[in-house]
């Protein structure tokens, strides 16, 4: 007979999802080019790095998480009240532009993927991909996204820790890896800044609350929301990124390398079986990135028109159909995809302090929700913030730096720069409102 704590258990494994999503993306081939890219480069150097980013990619959700129950509400709608229609509007374009780079990428690497293990030609299996996206996910809704994520994540996991079984591991260069330290030059920042920006994403924040909303969760259901969290970023996420960090650290030596050369390189080196491991895990992390990825852009929109963010408005549901199929213009983007998929992670990191600053302002707000912040999760969430800026700073810089003069790269640093004013112009906000809150409770009642 199964004990009581044995039940609760089972309860919970059943009962979680919304975080598996976000899990489902951070899981990703971008996450996975950065961690290729990164152990092929630099060895074990970066694994400090990895580590980091599973405790940020949960902080950052669970603190995500917090506001959607204690609101009750989807982020943008959140902000608009709290804060305006000018903030919840660059809420929205931030979330658009990072989820969509993203998307037209990983696009690309799916359909190379595709190509790669069954035959026929990317464009075909971009176009195949783009109609099931477009079909699945604006007939099926939520509850389709969140079954593939589970299934998908979960065999990721599987997949990519059983390579390890056949690659030889330095266990004593990995341990002199978990020292901080990031390589000189653009390439190094670059590469942390992708690792971390693969758990720590603004697509992933800005879902958790419309994904717990979906299931119908409230602050009732916050252990269950605690446990989903810790289960799909810190211990899912974590244990798959440090099987595919550590297999590229181990064996692969070529940082061009793209995401099929990557898993082709591992045939001749550790065997056929290691090779068919990695190429069926990538696959299978692309799908389920798309697949969450694609309701990002409709959740924030919808949100902030004011549609229902399910498919029972027509309005959503053309969203998610309409952003899946422009997904397959991706397949024509020129470049190596792990290259793309790094600097698109990139890109999503710039806009990642930005959202981050208002998740934590809001939960530190009385009026924005009914119990602020305790000082242990101001702490975590000031980390998650600070760190994020650093690195994502550090990046931006060393592209300045570069002489930059080509359109992408003026972009980015346009980007860096209107995300910067506003996390400046918020946290002034911040401390006008504390002041004038400290005055007002300091005035003796009449």
């Amino acid at each position: 007979m199964a004990t009581k704590d044995t039940r609760g258990v089972r309860e919970r494994l059943s009962g979680m999802g919304p975080t598996w999503l976000a899990g489902a993306i951070a899981t990703g081939p971008a996450t996975i080019g950065a961690l290729v890219t990164a152990g092929a480069s630099f060895d074990y150097t970066l694994l400090w790095v990895v580590v980091l980013s599973a405790v940020m990619g949960a902080t950052a959700q669970y603190l995500a998480m917090r506001l959607g129950l204690l609101t009750e509400a989807g982020i943008v709608s959140a902000v608009e009240a709290n804060l305006g229609d000018a903030w919840a509007w660059l809420l929205v374009a931030d979330t658009v532009v990072a989820a969509g780079v993203a998307q037209l990428v990983i696009m690309k690497t799916l359909a190379g993927v595709s190509a790669e293990v069954v035959g026929l030609s990317p464009v075909v299996w971009a176009i195949f991909w783009g109609v099931v996206l477009a079909v699945g996910l604006a007939g099926g809704g939520y509850r389709y996204a969140e079954l593939g994520a589970k299934v998908l994540v979960s065999l990721v996991v599987v997949l990519f820790v059983a390579s390890l079984f056949v690659v030889p591991i330095d266990y004593g260069a990995a341990a002199a890896g978990l020292v901080p330290a990031i390589p000189a030059g653009v390439e190094g920042a670059l590469l942390a800044a992708g690792i971390l920006g693969g758990a720590v994403h603004i697509a992933l924040v800005t879902m958790q609350s419309y994904t717990m909303r979906a299931r119908g969760w409230t602050i009732d259901d916050a252990d269950l929301a605690v446990f989903d969290v810790g289960a799909s970023m810190l211990i899912a996420f974590g244990i798959a990124s440090l099987a595919i960090f550590l297999v590229a650290a181990s064996v692969l030596s070529d940082p061009g390398l793209g995401a099929v050369g990557a898993a082709t390189a591992l045939g001749p080196l550790v065997g056929s079986n290691a090779k068919w491991l990695f190429l069926l895990g990538l696959w299978g992390a692309a799908v389920t990135t798309l697949g969450g990825n694609t309701v990002v852009p409709p959740y924030v929109i919808a949100d902030k028109m004011g549609w229902a963010q399910d498919t029972a408005d027509s309005r959503y549901q053309a969203a998610v159909a309409a952003f899946a199929l422009l997904s397959v213009l991706g397949v024509f983007i020129p470049g190596a995809v792990f290259g793309l998929l790094i600097q698109a992670l990139a890109v999503g990191f710039v806009g990642t302090p930005f959202v981050l600053a208002l998740v934590l302002y809001l939960l530190n707000d009385p009026t924005a929700v009914p119990k602020t912040n305790s000082l242990l999760e101001n702490v975590g969430g000031l980390l998650v913030v600070g760190i994020s800026t650093v690195v994502a700073g550090q990046w931006v810089q060393r592209v300045a730096s570069g002489g930059a003069t080509d359109p992408v790269s003026l972009a980015i640093l346009a980007f860096a720069a209107i995300l910067a004013a506003a996390m400046v112009g918020l946290a002034a906000l911040f401390v006008r409102n504390w002041l004038r809150n400290g005055n007002e409770r300091a005035m003796p009642a009449d």
